[in-house]
């Protein structure tokens, strides 16, 4: 075979390989699937985080201050609501950029 005849044949099966894609183009839902897990598992960090945070901070000044669970109790519901508000901005995030990415989908199926 010749060279241009196997330079052909590729470039055949690269147009097969684009129409068996479609139009979305590869894994595109996958890829979208890991990307949300990966920010549900964020925002549970993040909580858990804020949450760890406030019962240090209040377990060591009960241990230093000889209050029993007076500081740890109040620094767990601070620390809840720190992570609680992390988590609401994180949200917000996620939230303006799948509006911003929509948006861009539709302006290209309008034509825009």
């Amino acid at each position: 075979m010749s060279e241009n005849d196997l330079e052909q044949k590729r470039k055949e099966l690269e147009a097969k390989i684009e129409v068996a894609k479609g139009p979305g183009g590869g894994k595109k839902h996958q890829e979208e699937h890991y990307s949300m897990a990966n920010q549900a598992w964020r925002m549970v960090t993040e909580l858990v985080a804020g949450l760890g945070i406030g019962f240090g901070i209040g377990y060591g000044l009960d241990a230093l201050l000889g209050t029993t669970p007076l500081f740890m109790v109040l620094f767990i519901m601070l620390g809840l609501a720190a992570g609680v508000k992390v988590m609401l901005r994180t949200a917000k995030e996620i939230q303006e950029t799948q509006e911003a990415s929509q948006g861009a989908t539709e302006g290209d199926k309008n034509g825009d």
